[in-house]
C-alpha cells in the first residue's frame, strides 16, 4: 500500500502527514486537476478540494512532440493561491473530509484529533455553521497547491486556514487569485512543438561545409492558454500568448562555427527563421546555419536547436498585452560530421 503525504495548514506554520490513501487534509490534492488538466473543472471529490480554475487554448504540435516552456531566469509560476468557495461547498468538503479521516482504517489518532478540532472551530467554535445563515454575504477562501509542486517550499507560503471573505472586500493576503495570477498560472500550461530544424544537407554534413539551418514559419506559430475562475461571484479570465522570437544553434562541439557568430537566428519579416537552401547558393554564407570544423568520427554530434518565445497575456481589467518572462523549449538532433573524401593522382 503505498503512503501519500498531504499538506495541512495548522496555524501559522505547514505540517506535512502521512496518511493512508484516501485521506487528504490539503486544499490542493496531489494527483486531482489542481487546474492542470486542459478543459478541467475543479470542485469537490469525498474529502478533497481542488483548483476551480479551468484551462483551454492552443495544444502545440500534437503526436507528443510538444513540451512545457521555461522561463528565462529565476522566475517560476506561483506554486500556491487562495480561491474562494462558497459556504455550501466549504461546508460539504469539510465534512466529508471528517467524515473520511474518522472511518478511515488504522488512521491516526492525532490525524483524528487534528480533523476534529478543525471541523469544530467552522461548525460550532470561532465561526457558527460554516457561515451557512450568511452565506449571500460572502466566501471562503481556501488555499490552492499547484499538484506538480506541492513538495516545493514556494507552495508552502499559502499556509492560512480558510478564511471569511464578506462580498465586496478584497481577500487580506498575498497571492489571492488574480488576473496575473491566472496568467502565470496559464504559463504552465503553455505547450510549445518540438524545435527541428530543416538541415541542408540533411542529417549528414562534411567538414568545412556550410550547413543552412531554417524554421517552417507554418509550424512556430503563436500559442494560447486561457484560464478562468468562476465561482463565489468571482469572474475573472486571462489570456497567455507564446510567439516565437529567435532561434539560438549550439552545434554539440566547440570545434565549430555558427552564422550569425552568436548562433542567434531572428525572425524574418515573414516570421520565418533562416533560408532555405536552394540550387545555386554553394557559395553563399547561410543567414542561419553552422559550419563544423571536424568530423564527428564514428558519432555524432548533438546539435541543439532552441526557440525564444515572447509571453504577453491579457485578461479582466488588462485589455493590452503585459509581458511576463521570456520562455525556451529545444530540442537536440544528432548530425554526422564526415571528412571531404579527395583522390590524389
Amino acid at each position: 500500500m503505498r503512503i501519500r503525504h498531504y499538506w495541512l495548514p495548522v496555524g501559522a506554520a505547514a505540517v506535512t502527514l502521512a496518511l493512508l490513501p484516501g485521506t487528504a487534509f490539503g486544499w490542493g490534492t496531489p494527483g486531482k486537476s489542481n487546474g492542470q488538466k486542459t478543459d478541467t473543472r475543479g470542485g469537490q471529490d469525498g474529502g478533497r478540494l481542488y483548483s476551480m480554475i479551468t484551462f483551454s487554448g492552443s495544444a502545440a504540435g500534437g503526436g507528443g512532440d510538444e513540451g512545457r516552456v521555461t522561463p528565462v531566469g529565476d522566475w517560476t509560476p506561483p506554486a500556491c493561491w487562495y480561491e474562494p468557495r462558497s459556504a455550501a461547498d466549504f461546508s460539504k468538503y469539510v465534512e466529508n473530509m471528517y467524515t473520511e479521516t474518522i472511518n478511515t482504517p488504522g488512521q491516526h489518532s492525532y490525524a483524528k484529533a487534528s480533523v476534529g478540532m478543525f471541523r469544530n472551530d467552522y461548525k460550532d467554535g470561532t465561526y457558527k455553521n460554516y457561515n451557512l445563515d450568511i452565506q449571500d454575504e460572502g466566501n471562503w477562501w481556501v488555499a490552492v497547491v499547484d499538484q506538480d509542486r506541492w513538495m516545493e517550499p514556494a507552495a508552502q507560503v499559502c499556509d492560512k486556514q480558510p478564511f471569511w471573505v464578506e462580498n465586496g472586500d478584497a481577500p487580506p493576503v498575498d497571492h489571492a487569485v488574480t488576473p496575473q495570477i491566472l496568467a502565470e498560472l496559464a504559463y504552465n500550461r503553455v505547450r510549445l512543438p518540438a524545435t527541428e530544424v530543416s538541415l541542408a544537407p540533411q542529417d549528414t554534413t562534411k567538414v568545412n561545409l556550410p550547413t543552412w539551418a531554417w524554421l517552417d514559419k507554418a509550424r512556430f506559430k503563436p500559442v494560447s492558454v486561457t484560464a478562468a475562475l468562476d465561482v463565489g461571484g468571482v469572474h475573472i479570465q486571462a489570456t497567455t500568448t507564446a510567439e516565437p522570437v529567435a532561434l539560438k544553434l549550439e552545434p554539440g562541439t566547440p570545434d565549430a562555427t555558427t552564422s550569425p557568430g552568436s548562433g542567434e537566428c531572428t525572425l524574418n519579416a515573414d516570421d520565418s527563421v533562416g533560408e532555405p537552401y536552394a540550387k545555386g547558393k554553394a557559395d553563399r554564407t547561410p543567414p542561419c546555419g553552422v559550419t563544423y570544423l571536424r568530423s564527428s568520427g564514428n558519432g555524432t554530434f548533438k546539435l541543439r536547436a532552441t526557440v525564444t518565445w515572447r509571453i504577453t497575456w491579457t485578461g479582466t481589467g488588462n485589455p493590452d498585452p503585459k509581458r511576463l518572462p521570456d520562455g525556451t523549449f529545444g530540442n537536440d538532433q544528432a548530425v554526422t560530421v564526415q571528412e571531404i573524401q579527395s583522390v590524389n593522382r
